[in-house]
């Protein structure tokens, strides 16, 4: 017997079967004792176009029962080096956004006080704000690799400073994002001006629209971001729709002519060697998508990121 915590087998228990937890890990109630913890936030509150993100995490744990704990790929094997559980979902105010913003922020500050690294199952991106608060508390400002279709930099939504197209800049704002360690991948689609991701490039911020990504790996890439951040502390955000919808059309504001699955793999397995010290995997909404698709994207992508964690074993 493992002394770590296990995705419950296939052959021990029926896939359709078992635990709904994220990979069918087991659960506890805080973060003590853990070196990763995966949670959910069930959150829509901050959406701007379809709703639906606060069944997300629900569904992402539900479409994760397939996957196994070797990674045939890298060769990680992160269950077998790290104390790994689902401690459940962050208790929102589902009435109130600006109270949910604290509610998230004082639940990360006790996840990290046990130095557990969080992976998050979204819920909208509003979401990873609180959540850098948190980081900047305990890691100083932090790098940032985001993939997405839209920058998030917005100054407000409808006159409020805090909506999930706005993330990004408050944290800029707010000296949560280490400068010039923030790359964001993958945007595209129509604007209000031609400027609109220009204000990202004033701040520093190395922008790489998904045109430059069509017919290409991201190996290179990648490459390039794991010179650029060195060993700053760096957090992942992987919007769901930075993903062709050809691949995950259950989103909020789905953009075509976006990142294939394959480059998304991509991306996370490249921020292996980085010190990643959280990541989280936003705006899956189960309604538009029933084949539960989008959501197996975002269940495979959490567990690439957990298998890019500093202490995840690695074939030599």
């Amino acid at each position: 017997m493992s002394e770590f915590n296990q995705p419950l087998g296939g052959n021990t228990m029926p896939r359709f079967a078992g635990p709904a937890t994220m990979m069918r890990l087991p659960t506890q109630e805080s973060a003590e004792g853990l070196d990763a913890a995966f949670i959910g936030i069930p959150m829509d509150i901050g959406t701007s176009n379809r709703p639906g993100t606060r069944l997300g995490p629900r569904q992402i744990r539900d479409e994760s029962r397939m996957l196994r704990p070797f990674n045939m790929a890298t060769g990680a094997a992160p269950f077998e080096r790290l104390q790994i559980a689902d401690i459940g979902d962050v208790p929102i105010n589902t009435f109130h956004l600006p109270k949910s913003v604290d509610i998230i922020t004082a639940f990360y500050d006790d996840v990290l006080k046990h130095d557990c690294i969080p992976l998050t199952l979204g819920g909208e991106h509003t979401l990873t704000l609180p959540i850098l608060r948190a980081m900047a508390k305990k890691h100083g400002p932090v790098g940032l690799i985001h993939i997405d279709a839209h920058a998030d930099v917005n100054e407000h939504m409808f006159g409020e400073p805090i909506a999930h197209g706005t993330p990004f800049r408050r944290a800029q704002e707010e000296g949560l994002l280490a400068h010039n360690k923030v790359v964001q991948i993958g945007l595209r689609g129509t604007g209000y001006a031609p400027e609109d991701f220009d204000w990202c490039r004033e701040q520093g911020f190395r922008v790489v629209p998904a045109e430059e990504c069509w017919y290409r790996s991201l190996a290179p890439l990648m490459a390039e971001v794991r010179e650029q951040m060195g060993d700053t502390p760096v957090y992942i955000s992987f919007d769901i729709d930075g993903l062709d919808p050809s691949v995950a059309p259950g989103t909020g504001t789905v953009e075509m002519g976006g990142l294939t699955s394959a480059q998304g793999l991509e991306i996370v397995r490249g921020a292996a060697g980085l010190n990643i010290v959280g990541g989280d995997l936003v705006e899956v909404s189960p309604p538009y998508d029933p084949s539960g698709n989008t959501a197996l994207m975002g269940a495979t992508l959490l567990y690439e990121m957990l298998c890019v964690l500093p202490a995840a074993q690695r074939r030599p």
